[in-house]
């Protein structure tokens, strides 16, 4: 079978390029030929400093070992900072979500990262994310308070609703964000406003 790459019309290494841009998330065929295009037409080094970017995170970006947010390091900067509460941690369920919250500057606890949300649908059972984990420390660390910060959406809810029940029987305050935040949006998308008002009017779950 001839592969597609083979037959483009550049031929197959920009066949190929394509290929792989447009395997990334949210870029179309169309947007992955400009791509192609502008690395092929760009300066060289710039090109090649792209290719040792993403070189250098695959070799040197990794979880955090407690909360499971990208680092260099074993522990990430969050949870090696002695300022933060280390009996309060956030629950997020990707990286980007840090990102987001950290920009609104309130919560000063820690956070734990899912790594995706229960998703039945698409096959993301609850042995898929980072939950073993979260109730060694919700026991060993003395947290007195779990902030869900999940998405509002249908999954994001029933992954909250899952740890609330799996976190029953220990003596830990939930709370959840406010709903500030409509209904099916995501945090990558939230403002920083909106998530401050968030943090502040959050409840018990």
């Amino acid at each position: 079978m001839t592969n597609d790459a083979d037959t483009h019309p550049y031929g197959a290494a920009v066949g190929t390029l394509i290929q792989r841009l447009s395997g990334l998330p949210g870029i179309g065929r169309k947007t992955a030929e400009r791509l192609a295009n502008h690395l092929v037409s760009c300066r060289e080094p710039d090109a090649l400093a792209l290719a040792e970017a993403i070189r250098s995170v695959r070799t040197n970006v990794r979880r955090c070992r407690s909360c499971f947010n990208l680092t260099e390091s074993e522990i990430c900067r969050i949870c090696s900072d002695p300022r933060r509460n280390r009996h309060q941690i956030c629950i997020v369920e990707q990286p980007r979500d840090v990102v987001s919250l950290e920009a609104a500057g309130v919560f000063q606890g820690l956070y734990h990262v899912l790594g995706g949300r229960i998703s039945p649908l698409e096959g993301v059972g609850p042995e898929d994310l980072t939950l073993d984990a979260l109730v060694r420390r919700v026991r060993q660390d003395e947290v007195t308070e779990i902030l869900m910060a999940t998405n509002p959406t249908l999954e994001g809810d029933g992954t909250a609703l899952f740890i609330s029940n799996l976190l029953e029987n220990e003596p830990v305050q939930i709370t959840r964000l406010a709903r500030g935040i409509a209904s099916g949006s995501v945090l990558e998308f939230a403002n920083r406003e909106m998530l401050a008002d968030a943090i502040r009017g959050r409840q018990n779950f």
